[in-house]
C-alpha cells in the first residue's frame, strides 16, 4: 500500500512518522504481504478492509470513528468485528458503514443526526454496532456522505438516513433528519448500479447510465445547470447518452467515470479539483479536456482533489487542492489540471528493462482518496495481476437481475429440495420490479445506454430465452415461487406513474414469461399486471407504445394473443354463469383485458400494421356470446345512456332520503352523521372517522396522543392511504409528494386532517356529488340550514326516545273497538309486559321502522280496528297506514302468543 497526503492525525497509517503532512507516495511497512479489499477515507480517520474480511482503522478517535477504546497511527484490529467478513466500507467526516458477506451493515462514530441509523440518543458510538432495521434486507452497496448515509438493496431500493440540511436524503423538504433507515420510494423501480454521497450531497447511478441527484448544489455539484439544492431525486439529463459507468464526490464536487474511459467533473472547482486548469464552479457536467486521449478506468474524489488511473502508463493523475500532500507530486501547491502522482509507475504487461530491480516499481491495482489524503493498492511487477477497471462492477456489488449466471444456479437444485437462501433469491428477483427492469438487457454493443422514450434497452429475445429455460415443468418449485412473488409482491405495489424510463422496461419483457399465458394464472398476474398498465399515466403509457411500435411482429403478436385468450377465458366463464356479487368484478377484468387490445390496436395502426388488423379478431365471441343481442343493447345504450351505474344507484338513493323527510317518513338508511354534516356544508371530524371504522378512529387519536418526540420512528407513517380497488391494493398519496413526506409531532395533525379528507370527501366525491343532488332535487331550500346534521339524521331514520305510554293515548279505534273495550284492554296489558325488543318489533310489524319520528311518539299514531275472524287468526299490520286489524280474543295467553307469533315473522312469507 502506498499513501500520501495528511498524517497529522495518523490517518496514513504509517505510525509515529514526524511529518505531518506527506508529500509524495510512500510504502506502508503495515500492508506487505496483505492485500486490500476496500479503503474508506474519512476526515481524519482510515479503515482498511483485507481480503479476510478483517477491519484495521486508524487516525483520530475523538468521536469514536476507529471502533476501538484509542486514536491510532498504525492500523490496529476492530476486534468487534471479528466474527465477521467484511466485504466493504465507506467514511463519513466522522462515522464509517461497514458491511459483511451477508448484506449486513455495522455503524459506529458520530452520530450527532442519526447518520448510523441505531436509532440511539449517544453522540456517539465507539463499537461497531448492527443497523438491525435493516437486517432483513440484502444490501450490497454503502456510502457515506459527511453526515448523512446511503445503503442500495439487492432488490434495487435505495435507503437513507442522517442529516437532511439540504435535503440529501432525498425524501423532501419537511425532514430535517432522519435517526433510522428510509426507503427513498420516488425511485422505487429503476435499476441500480451505484450509490455515491459527497459532504452532502447524493447520487444514484442506474445500470444504463442515468443519473439521479439531490443535496447540496451550492456550486452546483448536482450538475443541473443551476446553483438550487435539491430535495428529491433529480435526474441529470445531460450526461443521459454519455455511458456513465461510475460516479464519485468531494466535499463539494462530482466525477463521472464513462464507458470509454473518459471523465466528466464539475460542482466546486475553487482549488481546481475539476481539473479544468482553472478555478471556476461548473453548474453542468464537463469533460477533463487533458485526460482525452488517455483512457481512465478508475478515479476517486478526497475533500477537494480528485485521482485518475490510466492503466496504458499505469499512472495515477491528481488535481485539486494539495496543500497536505494529498496530490502526491512532491509539492503542496494545488493543481488545476491533471498533474502525474510522483513514483515508480509501471503499466500491466509491461516490457521489463534488462536491469529492471521490480521492488522500486508499482503495478497499481486500486486507487482511494478521501478526505485529504490517497492510497494504492499496488503489487510488484514480477506478481502483479490486472488493475481493477471500474467500468465493469464487481458483480457482489450489484443488484439481483435475471441471466444466465442465475437460472443455472437455481436450476442446479433437485426440485423440491430448495435451500432458503435460494426461493427467498428468486422471491426477491421476482417481486422487485427494479430487478425485472434490470434483466435481459441489449448489451451488444452497449445498446442498452441509449434507453430512451423511443428504444427500449431490453433484449427481447433474450427476455424469451431466459424466461423460458426458467419456467420449466420439471421445477415446478421454481414456477410457483416466481407466480407467488409476482402475484403477492411485484404486481400489487405498482403505480400510475413512474420516475424514469428504466422503470418501464418490465412491462415490455413480463409478457415473455410462460406463467403469463398460463389459464391458472389469468385473474392472479395477466389481469393485475394489465389493470396497472392501462392505469400507467399519459406520459409512461407514450414510451411503452413507442416501445411496443418497434416490436419484431412475432413479439408484438404475443402480447396480442396474450390479452386475447384472457378475453375468450373470460367470456368462456361468463357463458357458464357469473354469480351476481361477483359480476362487478368479473366486468372490471374483461374491461381491463379489452382495454389493453384497445391500446395494443392503436399502436398497431399508428404504426401502418406492426401485425394484420384481423389478427385483432377473437373468433370464439360468436359461440360465447349473443352478438345480435348485446349489439341491440348497446345502441340502446349509446341512445339513452349507460345501465345503471354507481352514480345513478346514489342518485335514486339521495332521492330517496329527501323523499323520507318531505313525507314525513321512516326509512331506515344506515348512513353515519358524516353524511348529513356534508349535506349541511359541514365538515367531518375525526369522531366521524371514529364512527364509520373504530379501529382506524383510534388509532388516529392515539396518533395525535403520542406523547413522546419519536413520532416518526415509533408509527412509520407517511401521507398516503392504501385502499383496495377490484381486489387490488393501491396506495393513494393524501397531499402532493406524500409518499414522501413522512408524519412527525409536527405534521401529525395535517395527517390526520388530510386522511379524514379522504375517506369523507376526495374518495367518495362523485358519488355524494350524484347523492347531493338527488336529495336536493326533492329536499332543498333554505329550511335546511335550520337543521343540525343530527336532526337531519333523526328525520330520515327517526330517534329511539320511546314513551310507550304516550303511543297507547294518541292511539285511535276503529270499528267495534274503543279504549274501553275488553280486548283492547287486554292488548295494551300485554303490550306493556313485552320486553324492550319485542315491542320494538311490533314498531317495525306495524310501521315498517323500529324508530319513531323526530317528534316523538305523539307524532305516530297507530289504528287498531276489529276483524271478523275468530281467535285462531293472527294480528295483521298495514304498514302504509300504520293500521292494526286486532282480532276479538277472550282471553290474554291466546292474545300474547298470536301477537308475538306476527311480529317474530314481520319479514318475508313464512306464514303465508
Amino acid at each position: 500500500m502506498l499513501c500520501w497526503g495528511n498524517a497529522s492525525f495518523g490517518q496514513l497509517g504509517l505510525g509515529g512518522i514526524d511529518e505531518e503532512i506527506v508529500l509524495e507516495p510512500r510504502k506502508s511497512d503495515f500492508f506487505i504481504n496483505k492485500k486490500v479489499r476496500d479503503v474508506g477515507c474519512g476526515l481524519r480517520h482510515t479503515v482498511f478492509v483485507l481480503d479476510d474480511g478483517t477491519v484495521y482503522t486508524c487516525g483520530c478517535n475523538d468521536l469514536g470513528q476507529l471502533g476501538h477504546e484509542k486514536s491510532r497511527k498504525k492500523p490496529e484490529q476492530v476486534v468487534a468485528l471479528d466474527a465477521q467478513n467484511i466485504v466493504a466500507v465507506s467514511c463519513g467526516e466522522a462515522h464509517t458503514l461497514a458491511l459483511n458477506d451477508k448484506g449486513q451493515v455495522y455503524a459506529w462514530g458520530l452520530d450527532s443526526d442519526g447518520q448510523l441509523g441505531l436509532l440511539g440518543s449517544e453522540e456517539c458510538i465507539r463499537v461497531p454496532r448492527n443497523i438491525k432495521s435493516l437486517s432483513d434486507i440484502q444490501i450490497v452497496q454503502v456510502a457515506c456522505g459527511y453526515y448523512h448515509s446511503l445503503a442500495l438493496s439487492k432488490a434495487s431500493e435505495v435507503f437513507c438516513w442522517g442529516q437532511n440540511k439540504y435535503g440529501q436524503l432525498g425524501l423532501g423538504i419537511d425532514c430535517k433528519k432522519q435517526a433510522s433507515p428510509q426507503l427513498i420510494k420516488s425511485l422505487l423501480g429503476i435499476p441500480f448500479m451505484q450509490i455515491a454521497a459527497g459532504g452532502a450531497h447524493s447520487f444514484v447511478l442506474t445500470l444504463s447510465g442515468a443519473i439521479f441527484g439531490w443535496g447540496r448544489n451550492k456550486f452546483g455539484q448536482l450538475g443541473l445547470n443551476d446553483e438550487n439544492d435539491r430535495y428529491v431525486p433529480n435526474l441529470l439529463k445531460s450526461l443521459r447518452t454519455q455511458k456513465i459507468v461510475y460516479i464519485c464526490c468531494g466535499e463539494d464536487h462530482t466525477a463521472a467515470l464513462t464507458k470509454e474511459g473518459g471523465v466528466f467533473t464539475f460542482g466546486a472547482g475553487g482549488y481546481g479539483q475539476l481539473g479544468h486548469n482553472s478555478t471556476s464552479h461548473e453548474i453542468n457536467p464537463r469533460k477533463v479536456f487533458e485526460l482525452m486521449g488517455s483512457i481512465v478506468t478508475q478515479i476517486a474524489c478526497g475533500r477537494q482533489h480528485t485521482s485518475a488511473f490510466v492503466p496504458s502508463s499505469g499512472r495515477i493523475y491528481s488535481f485539486g487542492l494539495g496543500g497536505n500532500g494529498q496530490l502526491g507530486t512532491g509539492s503542496t501547491s494545488n493543481r488545476k489540471s491533471p498533474f502525474t502522482v510522483k513514483g515508480n509507475w509501471f503499466p500491466y504487461n509491461g516490457q521489463c528493462p534488462p536491469d529492471f530491480d521490480s521492488e522500486e516499481y508499482f503495478c497499481v491495482k486500486r486507487i482511494f482518496s478521501g478526505g485529504d489524503q490517497s492510497f494504492s493498492h499496488y503489487s510488484n511487477p514480477q506478481n502483479c495481476g490486472p488493475p481493477d477497471d471500474f467500468r465493469y462492477p464487481d458483480p457482489s456489488k450489484q443488484i439481483w437481475t435475471v441471466n444466465e449466471a442465475l437460472i443455472q444456479k437455481w436450476l442446479s437444485y433437485p426440485s423440491g429440495r430448495f435451500p432458503v437462501e435460494i426461493a427467498n433469491e428468486i422471491d426477491g428477483t421476482f417481486s422487485s420490479s427494479g430487478c425485472l427492469n434490470g434483466s435481459f438487457l441489449a448489451v451488444s454493443n452497449d445498446d442498452h445506454y441509449r434507453t430512451g422514450a423511443r428504444f427500449s434497452g431490453v433484449d427481447m429475445n433474450a427476455a424469451r430465452l431466459l424466461f423460458h429455460k426458467l419456467i420449466q415443468p420439471d421445477h415446478p418449485q421454481i414456477s410457483q415461487q416466481v407466480a407467488a412473488s409476482l402475484e403477492k409482491n411485484l404486481i400489487p405495489k405498482l403505480t400510475s406513474s413512474l420516475p424514469d424510463v428504466e422503470a418501464l422496461r418490465f412491462y415490455l419483457t413480463l409478457p415473455e414469461c410462460p406463467l403469463m399465458s398460463d389459464s391458472n394464472n389469468f385473474t392472479t398476474i395477466a389481469i393485475p399486471f394489465g389493470t396497472a398498465l392501462v392505469n400507467l399515466e399519459k406520459a409512461p403509457l407514450k414510451v411503452l407504445e413507442n416501445w411496443w411500435s418497434v416490436l419484431e411482429p412475432p413479439l408484438f403478436l404475443k402480447i396480442v394473443e396474450l390479452f386475447k385468450e384472457v378475453v375468450v377465458h373470460l367470456l368462456k366463464l361468463y357463458k357458464i354463469g357469473i354469480p351476481p356479487s361477483e359480476r362487478r368484478i368479473f366486468n372490471s377484468f374483461l374491461h381491463t383485458a379489452l382495454k389493453v387490445l384497445e391500446i395494443l390496436h392503436r399502436v398497431n395502426e399508428k404504426s401502418g400494421q406492426i401485425i394484420q388488423y384481423d389478427k385483432f379478431y377473437i373468433h370464439e365471441v360468436q359461440e360465447l356470446i349473443d352478438i345480435r343481442n348485446d349489439y341491440i343493447i348497446w345502441v340502446q345504450q349509446q341512445a339513452y345512456g349507460m345501465t345503471f351505474e354507481d352514480s345513478d344507484l346514489f342518485h335514486l338513493i339521495g332521492v330517496i332520503c329527501g323523499l323520507a323527510i318531505y313525507n314525513f317518513t321512516i326509512v331506515d338508511l344506515h348512513f353515519p352523521l358524516a353524511l348529513y354534516k356534508k349535506l349541511l356544508k359541514k365538515k367531518p371530524s375525526l369522531e366521524d372517522l371514529k364512527e364509520l371504522v373504530p379501529d382506524v378512529g383510534r388509532s388516529m387519536q392515539q396518533l395525535l396522543d403520542y406523547p413522546e418526540d419519536d413520532v416518526e420512528e415509533t408509527f412509520c407513517l407517511n401521507f398516503t392511504i392504501t385502499v383496495e380497488n377490484f381486489g387490488a391494493t393501491e396506495v393513494k398519496e393524501l397531499v402532493l409528494n406524500g409518499a414522501d413526506t413522512a408524519v412527525n409531532k409536527q405534521n401529525r395533525q395535517e395527517f390526520v386532517d388530510a386522511y379524514v379528507d379522504y375517506i369523507f370527501n376526495k374518495s367518495v366525491a362523485s358519488l355524494f356529488d350524484a347523492f347531493h343532488a338527488g336529495f336536493h332535487k326533492v329536499c332543498g331550500g333554505k329550511v335546511l340550514q335550520l337543521f343540525q346534521p343530527n336532526e337531519l339524521q333523526a328525520m330520515v331514520i327517526g330517534n329511539t326516545n320511546y314513551d310507550w305510554k304516550e303511543l297507547e293515548k294518541n292511539t285511535e279505534y276503529k270499528g267495534e273497538y274503543w279504549a274501553e273495550h275488553p280486548t283492547i284492554k287486554m292488548f295494551w296489558e300485554v303490550f306493556h309486559e313485552l320486553p324492550l325488543e319485542k315491542k320494538k318489533q311490533f314498531l317495525l310489524f306495524l310501521t315498517g321502522s323500529d324508530r319513531i319520528p323526530i317528534l316523538g311518539m305523539k307524532s305516530l299514531i297507530l289504528v287498531i280496528q276489529s276483524t271478523g275472524g275468530g281467535e285462531e287468526y293472527l294480528p295483521v299490520s298495514h304498514t302504509c297506514f300504520n293500521l292494526l286489524d286486532l282480532p276479538k280474543y277472550t282471553d290474554k295467553e291466546t292474545l300474547r302468543s298470536k301477537l308475538i307469533q306476527a311480529i317474530d315473522h314481520n319479514e318475508g312469507f313464512s306464514l303465508i
